[in-house]
């Protein structure tokens, strides 16, 4: 991929119109100034924490007079506003946000982490607290049990009630904060959640316990009240720490960029400066082995651009004088002066991490049963367990029977077992996949990976392993050595390559000695061996002083001594006034990739290809592997893009990449995995990652996804079940607030155990997977 005609390598796509130069605060707050006139801020809003938040601060802000657009991001819990100037301010719209119930704070990614860990941290203190209290109590409830039916005194007995009392209630008190904050500002701004209900059944429940130990009576339900508090929390301290590292991409990508520039004074003069405070028209210089600070363009200067944050492909490229380069790429080789075009937030690098960013909200369509069911849910709980206590008053009943009843009600119908329908399956199945080699990153990724109909693959480093491999041998005798030796004083992955092939052919053999070594910047390595000048880099550099061959690599081997790959990557070498000597070089690819890709035909599971790489190479690996749709040089907007056209026709795609410039389409897919070899933030962006040279995994995944799908769809059955069965009996005085607990344990119990049978099913791919 060529990009010094790109002026944007991903592309002129973007849900929000991009800032110009005038922005204010560079995302720290403050607001953008964008070329249509309009302004653009983020806010932050810590209590946005379900699919209901999103629905009603986008609907409600979106009817604010001159809002154009509102976003908001559930994993950042960043609320984007683009507005106009003359009918809105900052000031206006932080209370509007205020108005529907959330508190808000200009977005600041300082504060913002701070507040992220503070509510970590807060999560686990109350989870911590809730677990040592629930162990104590239920020792104390099994001793009182086991006394029921033995020879326990009155005294004894109400000592035990009383001492899980003084464990119980201060650990609910403590522990159950983050429920009754919630539910207390759902209330407050006319709005519920299931916060609600579940705040309301351990109260009672709470205080019903008490009022039968003041009672002395033989049952109170403390243990109840706490493991329920216990449980709840571990869901929500594990669905903070997903949400947590799914942001992290974005937060990584930005992280490769530079943190000071070099900037060149009018006067030649050059001095250090932020990075932030560059704007177009700095010159700056950017050393080799530097990233650059900002897009901008050469004016000064040659050298070799690592481009595979943009481009996925291994190989640097010549950079020269008019060449575009972009911030956070590395100059490898040698010394530029670049013109900056764009700084800061207009930079492609932060394009990229908002485009992950809209990815990942794009997919929060993906909410959890019990989000897309809270609207009903609640209130429906709410009428059930009011109507009992008055339907049983109006009945005859006292009080407190009655509301022993309500609260049998609201712990029977606590939806425990739905809640860990999924959840539980999630677990056995990522512990199969991850004896298989596969790590399961997103809370979700196996419900999304069993609905696939079509792999859309990464060339480099995912179909095959990314690293150049010679073609060919070497001549011990020849003049290959001499390349050999030139190879190893060179870093350019090509030399590394050719070196390594010399030292696996001909450990034993000698290479002579280079004298006056140079490196010429985009062109390649030169040095005397006795009196002769040898040359080795790229072809027209290395003819320039040697006879040309009578044939191109590229074209086709010229004898049986030439293996080349058509599209393929070559070094050439040459001695002064000598033959250049080509040496070809390709990718290879996994060894089972034809395999997985029949595997997936065979199931009925269409493939595509789609690179950043020169066509001639990705038609080459097409044909290769037999995948008939594939599209080459494509930009990681046009990856995206690609991907929403998919999505568009109706197909759930798994994307399987591993270059930086794959991050952002692995977010945009429907689901997405990746290799262990692949960079940090692409890792981090996948939902799955697999650890081994082989791409079989990638089959036994969706094995064992689809199973997992089954058993989530019975665990559903068996909980909505358990509701139908047991609601009825709560409401007609059949169970007692104890029984009550103890059935949504033995409905959470059945749900569990249906789960582990997942790991009686075969881990290989057989008729399930198609």
């Amino acid at each position: 991929m060529t990009l010094s005609s790109a002026k944007n390598p991903i592309g002129d796509q973007a849900v929000f119109p991009q800032p110009s130069a005038e922005k204010q605060g560079g995302g720290q707050g403050g607001a953008r100034h964008l070329e249509s006139g309009d302004h653009e801020m983020d806010f932050l809003v810590p209590g946005m924490h379900c699919a209901g938040c999103i629905r009603k601060l986008e609907q409600g802000l979106s009817k604010l007079e001159g809002v154009e657009a509102a976003r908001a991001n559930l994993t950042t819990r960043r609320v984007r506003l683009r507005y106009r100037p003359g009918l809105q301010d900052a000031d206006l719209l932080r209370q509007s946000i205020e108005a529907l119930g959330f508190d808000a704070a200009p977005f600041d990614a300082r504060l913002a982490g701070e507040e992220d860990e503070a509510r970590a941290r807060g999560l686990l203190r109350a989870m911590a607290v809730s677990g040592f209290a629930a162990a104590n109590v239920m020792l104390l409830s099994v001793s009182v049990w086991a006394g029921l039916v033995s020879d326990m005194d009155t005294e004894t007995r109400a000592l035990f009630h009383w001492l899980s009392a003084l464990i119980a209630l201060p650990a609910v008190a403590y522990a159950g904060m983050p429920f009754y904050r919630s539910a207390a500002a759902a209330l407050r701004h006319g709005r519920m959640n299931m916060d609600v209900p579940i705040s309301l059944g351990v109260i009672l429940a709470s205080a019903a316990s008490l009022a039968q130990t003041l009672r002395g009576a033989e049952h109170v339900y403390f243990d109840a009240s706490i493991s329920l508090v216990f449980f709840l929390l571990i869901g929500r301290t594990l669905d903070h720490s997903m949400r947590h590292r799914a942001g992290e991409a974005a937060r990584n990508l930005l992280a490769i960029r530079a943190i000071a520039a070099t900037k060149i004074a009018p006067d030649g003069q050059r001095y250090s400066v932020p990075v932030e405070s560059l704007v177009p028209g700095d010159r700056v210089f950017v050393a080799a082995g530097m990233r650059v600070p900002g897009d901008g363009k050469i004016i000064e200067g040659r050298s070799d651009i690592d481009l595979s944050l943009l481009t996925g492909e291994s190989l640097p490229l010549p950079a020269q004088v008019g060449m575009d380069v972009f911030a956070g790429t590395l100059n490898q080789t040698g010394p530029l002066i670049i013109e900056i075009m764009a700084a800061g937030e207009d930079t492609v690098l932060a394009d990229m991490a908002r485009l992950m960013e809209c990815a990942e909200q794009g997919r929060a369509g993906f909410v959890r049963l019990a989000d897309r069911i809270a609207r009903f849910y609640a209130p429906l709980v709410h009428l059930l367990a009011a109507g009992s206590f008055i339907g049983w008053m109006l009945a005859g009943a006292d009080w407190y029977q009655s509301l022993m009843i309500s609260v049998a009600v609201l712990i029977i119908t606590c939806p425990c077992a739905l809640g860990l329908a999924v959840p539980v399956v999630q677990v056995v199945a990522s512990g199969m996949l991850l004896r298989l080699g596969v790590l399961v990153k997103s809370p979700d990724g196996l419900e999304r990976l069993a609905g696939i109909d079509l792999v859309v693959f990464d060339k480099t480093g995912t179909l095959s392993h990314g690293h150049a491999a010679l073609i060919g041998p070497l001549s011990a005798k020849g003049d290959d050595r001499f390349a050999a030796a030139l190879a190893r004083q060179s870093q350019h992955p090509l030399s590394k390559a050719l070196f390594a092939a010399w030292g696996a052919q001909h450990p034993d053999v000698l290479l002579p000695r280079p004298d006056d070594v140079h490196e010429e910047p985009g062109c390649g390595l030169s040095a005397r061996f006795g009196d002769d000048l040898w040359r080795l880099g790229s072809r027209d550099w290395v003819q320039g002083i040697s006879r040309q061959p009578d044939h191109d690599p590229n074209d086709g081997p010229a004898d049986d001594a030439i293996e080349t790959a058509p599209g393929g990557p070559v070094l050439w070498c040459a001695r002064a006034g000598g033959m250049a000597r080509p040496f070809a070089f390709h990718d290879r690819l996994r060894p089972d990739a034809a395999a997985v890709v029949a595997g997936l035909k065979a199931a009925s599971i269409k493939v595509h290809l789609l690179s950043g790489d020169q066509p001639a190479a990705v038609a080459a690996m097409a044909a290769r592997l037999g995948i008939d749709h594939y599209k080459a040089a494509a930009k990681p907007a046009d990856k995206i893009a690609i991907l929403a056209d998919l999505a568009a026709s109706g197909h759930k795609v798994l994307m399987v990449g591993d270059g930086l410039n794959d991050a952002p389409a692995l977010r945009a897919a429907h689901v997405s995995m990746s290799p262990a070899s692949a960079a940090d933030i692409t890792q981090t962006a996948a939902d799955f990652i697999f650890q081994s040279d082989s791409l079989l995994p990638l089959l036994h995944a969706l094995h064992i996804a689809r199973r997992a799908r089954a058993h989530v769809i019975e665990n559903f059955a068996m909980a909505l079940g358990y509701n139908l069965l047991a609601v009825p009996l709560a409401v007609a005085g059949y169970v007692t607030p104890l029984i009550a607990a103890l059935a949504m344990s033995s409905s959470s119990l059945i749900v569990t155990l249906n789960a582990l049978r997942l790991r009686l099913s075969k881990t290989s791919p057989g008729r399930d997977a198609r």
